[in-house]
């Protein structure tokens, strides 16, 4: 006989990763999501030692179902979260087999929602071309809480990912995005790599239209949580502006 299917749960993870302080995992996560956590077995992750981390802190409010180390964790190939996953180049479904055989299986990325801003649209992209029931458990979108908390335009936006490193070519894609803000209304949000937050909020201060409203959102959840939005122009007056090395989401718009 054919064995039932399992599903693939999308856990999201808390937003702390990479940051110097944590939140308790209770503050970010319902306990529906802990619970179904806890219960899952077999995971498909960005990283396997921070999943580890994440099952960790699950476990103190909802006892895993086996231990850490009889979880079977299974890491995303490298170049597949260099690169992005969204192409249909990558086939993920030889890391389904577990769901095939009946097993649940959580999709996890190092911190907030996995395929979100995260590598793991393969896997779901896969589970559905397999027929595999694909639930999207409660938790943290960094994209999104920064979005509403910076006051540009929540109802037309855009997540571009990366700006290129060149200095010259990532003057033009400023342009670009700075231009689809301006005709279109459409708030624009990415982000970079933390050690480069500082040379790319450089570029955006000395390379926008001082009318254009720049916003930052870093430590999202944290205690340590900044959120600030002006003009481009009142990000100069104000002077030099020290941007942190945690993670952060950047936003311009109306």
């Amino acid at each position: 006989m054919t064995p039932t299917k399992g599903t693939l749960y999308l856990v999201p993870t808390p937003l702390d990763f990479g940051c110097d302080t944590q939140a308790p995992i209770t503050d970010v996560l319902p306990q529906e999501t802990l619970r179904i956590a806890a219960g899952v077995t077999h995971w498909i992750t960005e990283n396997a030692k921070s999943t580890r981390a994440f099952l960790k802190r699950v476990d103190v409010h909802a006892p895993l179902a086996k231990t850490i180390q009889e979880n079977t964790i299974t890491e995303l190939p490298r170049e597949v979260h260099k690169k992005g996953d969204h192409t249909g180049d990558f086939d993920a479904k030889p890391l389904l087999k577990a769901v095939l055989a009946g097993n649940d299986v959580g999709l996890v990325s190092e911190a907030g929602m996995p395929a979100v801003a995260d590598p793991g649209s393969s896997v779901v992209r896969a589970a559905h071309e397999l027929g595999i029931r694909v639930v999207p458990l409660v938790g943290p979108v960094s994209l999104l809480l920064a979005l509403a908390a910076s006051g540009l335009n929540g109802q037309n936006f855009a997540f571009v990912g990366y700006l290129p490193q060149d200095g010259a070519a990532r003057t033009q894609r400023l342009r670009e995005l700075e231009n689809l803000a301006t005709k279109h209304g459409q708030t624009q949000l990415f982000i970079e790599t933390p050690y480069r937050n500082q040379a790319l909020w450089d570029a955006l201060v000395n390379g926008l239209q001082g009318n254009t409203r720049l916003a930052r959102a870093s430590g999202l959840t944290l205690a340590t949580m900044q959120v600030h939005c002006k003009t481009v122009q009142a990000w100069r007056s104000a002077g030099k502006t020290q941007i942190s090395g945690e993670p952060t989401v950047f936003l311009i718009g109306k």
